[in-house]
């Protein structure tokens, strides 16, 4: 059995939350974050292993299917994922900094997924949501190349649902933008 991680974003927190009990009681996951987002939505973030996820995330689906924004199950997900999904990746070295919003907050995790398994870089931070009337943003960081190749691979993920808003990549970043964003 291998780690996983899924979500499910709702519009409504009711729907959220009694989402977020089905989860919890249909498999042995753990919740990562469970809470309101800007404007007024609700997502749930678990892991365990990938049958346990995907028995969960399918349950919270077709309890609320009609309030449910997006979903996703990501088995073996890179292992920064977690560290930037709290703000707490150690980054000490920057030669570029990548940075991408999303318009929901589901496909932002899928993107840095996507983006950390393309090329070597070090995700900084997953903001989801929170203080941004929905919209989501991922930073990396990396050398140049490995930094444009993966914001391409997570624009590319996000640009299928139509939930990309936009990228840039910034080589070598003055140092007083890295101490303000590390």
């Amino acid at each position: 059995m291998s780690k996983a991680i899924g979500m499910v974003e709702y519009k409504t927190v009711s729907a959220g939350v009694v989402a977020a009990d089905t989860m919890v009681k249909t498999s042995e996951v753990s919740i990562i974050e469970a809470q309101t987002v800007c404007p007024g939505k609700y997502i749930v973030i678990i892991s365990g292993d990938l049958s346990a996820v995907n028995a969960a995330v399918e349950a919270a689906k077709t309890l609320h299917g009609m309030h449910l924004i997006n979903s996703f199950v990501l088995g073996n997900p890179h292992e920064s994922i977690f560290t930037a999904i709290y703000g707490a990746a150690g980054i000490e070295a920057v030669s570029a900094l990548g940075i991408m919003e999303t318009y929901d907050a589901t496909s932002i995790i899928v993107a840095a997924d996507e983006a950390a398994k393309t090329a070597i870089v070090d995700l900084v931070e997953l903001r989801i949501a929170r203080g941004m009337c929905g919209k989501s943003y991922l930073m990396l960081t990396g050398e140049v190349a490995a930094v444009e190749a993966a914001i391409e691979r997570a624009k590319s993920v996000t640009a299928k649902d139509g939930m990309f808003l936009d990228s840039s990549v910034i080589a070598h970043p003055d140092a007083q933008i890295r101490n303000a964003i590390l």
